[in-house]
C-alpha cells in the first residue's frame, strides 16, 4: 500500500493498494487533477478529495477498504461541522467489484470509480458538487481511457508506463478479468509519445506494465517492418529512444512468451535481465484446475530457452499454494519446481477464496494450517535462494541507476539490473545517473557497495 503526500490549495489524498499498475493508475489520476487545482495533500484529514484506489486479488480486501471507509467518515463529518467539505471517491478493483454495494454500504461515499473509468474524475467531480446522488462509473471503456490520459510529471528517474489492460486468461484463482475486462492494447504512437515525454523529463529507466503485459499486440507503425508487432519489437522500438537507457516489463504469463520476445531478451542490451514470469504451481494437476494453460515441463522448457538467450538473466515468480484439490504430492510438485529452477525473487500466497471465481465453489478446500505450514516451507526455500543469487553478486560490479537519497547522509539508493536495492556512499549529483558499482555486502533486503572510480578495473 502506497500513499500520495504533499499539499498545496486544493488538496486530494490518494491511498493506493495492490499492484504495480494501482500505483500507475494513481499517478494518472493525480495527473488528471493537477489542472483542477489539486495539489497532493499529507494525510486525508487535510484533503478536499479523498481517494482509495483498491486492489481486490487479496482475501478480505473489500473489508479492509470498508474498514477505512469508516475512518473517512468521522472525518468527513468532522470537516462539515468545521464548515469544510471532502469528497470521497473508491476506485479501482474493489469499486468495479462490489459498486452497488459500496454505494448502499457507505452513503458518505461521493463517487465509485472502477480502473477503466477514472479518466472520467474531472466530470464526475463536478457531478459531485452539483449533488446529483450517487455516481458509479464501472464501465470498461478502456480505448477511452487510453486516448484520455493526460500528460505526467515524472518524479524521478524511473517511470511505469502502461501498455496493456485486461486479461483473457481467466485462472480460475483471479478476478482480474472481472474487475478490469478483456486484454486491450494501447497502440505503439501512443506509448512511444508518452515515453518520449518521460524521457525529456530525465526518466532513465521505463517498466512496461499491464495485467498480462506480453500479450500486447498492435499493428506496427508505418514506416516500420512486420504487420503486427509483438511486445518484442515494441522494447526494441523503445530502446531507441534517447535518454531511456533501462526497459522492464511486468507481469507475464507463460502462454505469450512467444520466440520475438524471448530474441529481444537475448539482443537488445536495455531490456533488463530480470523477467517476472509466474507459475502458481508445479503440479500439472493443480495448473489444470486453475486453468493456466500450461504445464510445469512447458514452463521449465521456457526458462531454459530464455536462459540460453540471455544467460545472465534472473528469474521471478509468483506461486499459490493449498489451491483447492492440492495434495501433499502436488505441493512437492511446487517445491520441485523451485529447485529445478532457482528463483532470484518470488511471492507467495496462500490460496484465498474470491467471490465469483470458479475456485471459490470447487470442493476439497485446504485447510487453512496446511496452508500455512505449505506457505511457510515454500517461503523458507525461496528466501533461501533469493538470499543465494544476492550473495552471488559480491565481489562483482553492477551499473546501478541511483533514484534517491538513502537514510544516511551521503549515501543514495539505487536498482541494479536485478531490480536488487543497492545502498552506496555518493554524491547528490549522481541522483538519475547510472554507475558501475562493486558489491561488497548484503542486507535482508538490499546490496551494499562502493562506486568503481574511472580507470579501476571493473572486474
Amino acid at each position: 500500500m502506497t500513499e500520495t503526500r504533499r499539499k498545496q490549495g486544493k488538496s486530494v489524498f490518494i491511498r493506493t493498494y495492490g499492484c504495480q499498475m494501482n500505483v500507475y493508475d494513481s499517478e494518472r489520476m493525480a495527473g488528471l487533477l493537477k489542472p483542477l487545482g489539486y495539489g497532493l495533500a499529507d494525510a486525508p484529514d487535510d484533503a478536499d478529495l479523498v481517494i482509495l484506489n483498491t486492489c481486490h486479488i487479496r482475501e478480505k480486501a473489500a473489508e479492509k477498504v470498508y474498514s477505512e471507509l469508516g475512518r473517512l467518515k468521522k472525518m468527513k463529518s468532522e470537516k462539515a461541522r468545521a464548515g469544510g467539505d471532502m469528497k470521497i471517491a473508491v476506485a479501482g478493483c474493489v469499486a468495479q467489484a462490489e459498486g452497488p454495494e459500496i454505494t448502499a454500504r457507505a452513503r458518505h461515499v461521493d463517487m465509485v470509480v472502477g480502473p477503466q473509468a477514472y479518466h472520467r474524475l474531472p466530470e464526475l467531480l463536478a457531478r459531485a458538487a452539483r449533488d446529483d446522488g450517487d455516481i458509479l462509473e464501472t464501465d470498461f471503456a478502456v480505448d477511452e481511457k487510453f486516448d484520455r490520459l493526460a500528460k505526467r510529471s515524472a518524479d524521478g528517474p524511473t517511470a511505469f508506463l502502461t501498455i496493456q489492460e485486461g486479461c483473457d486468461k481467466f485462472c480460475t484463482f483471479c478476478v482480474v478479468p472481472y474487475t478490469r475486462g478483456a486484454e486491450v492494447s494501447r497502440g505503439v504512437d501512443a506509448i512511444v509519445a508518452e515515453a518520449r515525454a518521460l524521457a525529456a523529463q530525465g526518466v532513465r529507466e521505463i517498466t512496461l506494465l499491464g495485467q498480462n503485459v506480453n500479450a500486447w499486440r498492435s499493428a506496427a507503425p508505418s514506416g516500420e517492418s512486420g504487420a503486427r508487432w509483438g511486445l518484442g519489437e515494441l522494447c526494441r522500438h523503445l530502446a531507441k529512444i534517447d535518454g531511456i537507457e533501462r526497459i522492464r516489463f511486468t507481469t507475464s504469463h507463460p502462454r505469450d512468451m512467444d520466440d520475438g520476445l524471448i530474441a529481444a531478451l537475448g539482443e537488445e542490451t536495455k531490456l533488463m535481465p530480470y523477467l517476472h514470469l509466474p507459475v502458481q504451481a508445479g503440479s500439472d494437476k493443480i495448473l489444470k484446475a486453475m486453468n493456466r494453460g500450461h504445464t510445469a515441463a512447458h514452463y521449465i522448457r521456457q526458462i531454459e530457452q530464455i536462459r540460453a538467450a540471455r544467460p545472465d538473466i534472473a528469474i521471478s515468480g509468483d506461486f499459490i499454494v493449498g489451491f483447492p484439490g492440492e495434495t501433499n504430492e502436488d505441493f512437492e510438485g511446487t517445491l520441485a519446481l523451485v529447485e529445478e529452477i532457482g528463483y532470484a525473487s518470488a511471492y507467495s500466497f496462500k490460496y484465498s477464496r474470491r467471490p465469483g471465481t470458479p475456485g471459490a465453489v470447487m470442493p476439497k478446500q485446504v485447510a487453512e494450517p496446511e496452508k500455512d505450514e505449505r506457505l511457510a516451507r515454500l517461503q523458507t526455500l525461496l528466501e533461501a535462494q533469493r538470499r543465494d543469487f544476492n550473495q552471488r553478486q559480491i565481489g562483482g560490479v553492477l551499473p546501478v541507476l541511483f533514484e534517491k537519497p538513502g537514510r544516511h547522509e551521503g549515501q543514495l539508493i539505487g536498482r541494479s539490473p536485478y531490480l536488487q536495492s543497492v545502498h552506496v556512499t555518493a554524491p547528490q549529483s549522481m541522483l538519475g545517473s547510472i554507475a558501475p558499482v562493486r558489491i561488497d555486502d548484503t542486507t535482508p533486503n538490499a546490496l551494499a557497495g562502493v562506486l568503481v572510480k574511472q580507470g579501476e578495473a571493473a572486474a
